[in-house]
């Protein structure tokens, strides 16, 4: 495919949507991971292409976007970059408390709110589940005080799932955040279904197993049976396998770069992999 088109700008119109279990509101499937990516320096000249990236995600019908303390100045970028486009009404800002203690996790909750310039945040997540039992009982006088409207947990390594599971069954949390791509599917075995049962909203973080899946496709071409779901590129081939599973609300890929933005909302439209298929990709993947 040329790069042209690999860089032609998705449709918000034909965005697939998924709705927050705990209220209904509807979610774009693709969202915007920032580790890494969006700690940049201030003045740096990344930060054109970031502006640049955050306005196309908006523009292709993209909404969520998450992030953390522990990302460096990637908070205060998303905040800057989205007051100077006006974007910020347009955003679902998620963020993170990761700090032991009340006190300590209200003053971090308080310098993200600062720093994405946001009155009230969206969804906030407990990092890692560090501290989870006390940072719980803040989010849910926050929520209930209208000062955040979802309450979260996240982690990002199949070690801690059994954790999550049990979390998830207390009902206790709107949201759901953890690793889940065709090179990590452990959470295929039990957490899926454990978050669909318990109405949380899941979002995936490393859908490209932090590169590992490029690396295994580099040089080899898209097999053509791709195109039976609407794929186009390596990425939205990842992409939409996680995405066809009907627990996962969002997906959060993270990008420096307004080309691969644009190639990563198209995994947000179109038709989706069906089971066989599903299998069909899984098998190819572990063929390599």
């Amino acid at each position: 495919m040329s790069q042209r088109n690999l860089a032609a700008p998705a449709s918000p119109a034909t965005m697939l949507k998924r709705p927050i279990p705990h209220s209904g509101e509807l979610l774009p499937a693709i969202g915007l991971g920032t580790y890494s990516v969006f700690d940049v320096a201030p003045g740096a000249p990344d930060l054109a292409e970031l502006k640049d990236v955050l306005q196309a995600f908006v523009a292709g019908g993209g909404k969520l976007i998450d992030s953390s303390p522990m990302y460096g100045r990637a908070e205060a970028v998303v905040g800057e970059l989205a007051a100077a486009a006006g974007l910020r009404p347009r955003l679902f800002l998620a963020t993170k408390v990761w700090t032991s203690g009340r006190q300590a996790g209200i003053a971090q909750m308080r310098e993200s709110m600062r720093l994405m310039g946001a009155q009230r945040i969206d969804l906030m997540q407990i990092h890692n589940l560090l501290d989870v039992a006390t940072h719980t009982r803040t989010l849910r006088e926050w929520k209930q005080a209208g000062t955040l409207r979802y309450l979260g947990i996240t982690h990002y390594h199949a070690g801690a799932y059994r954790e999550l599971e049990g979390l998830l069954k207390t009902r206790d949390y709107d949201f759901v955040q953890f690793n889940y791509s065709l090179a990590e599917r452990a959470a295929e075995a039990q957490l899926l279904a454990v978050a669909a049962e318990t109405g949380a909203a899941v979002i995936i973080n490393r859908p490209f197993a932090q590169g590992a899946l490029f690396g295994k496709v580099r040089g080899k071409a898209l097999p053509a049976w791709a195109a039976e779901f609407d794929c186009a590129s390596w990425a939205q081939f990842f992409l939409k396998y996680i995405v066809a599973h009907p627990a996962v609300t969002c997906v959060i890929p993270g990008t420096g770069s307004t080309r691969h933005m644009a190639d990563n909302l198209k995994a947000g439209s179109g038709r989706l992999p069906d089971g066989g298929q599903r299998k069909r990709m899984v098998e190819l993947m572990q063929s390599l």
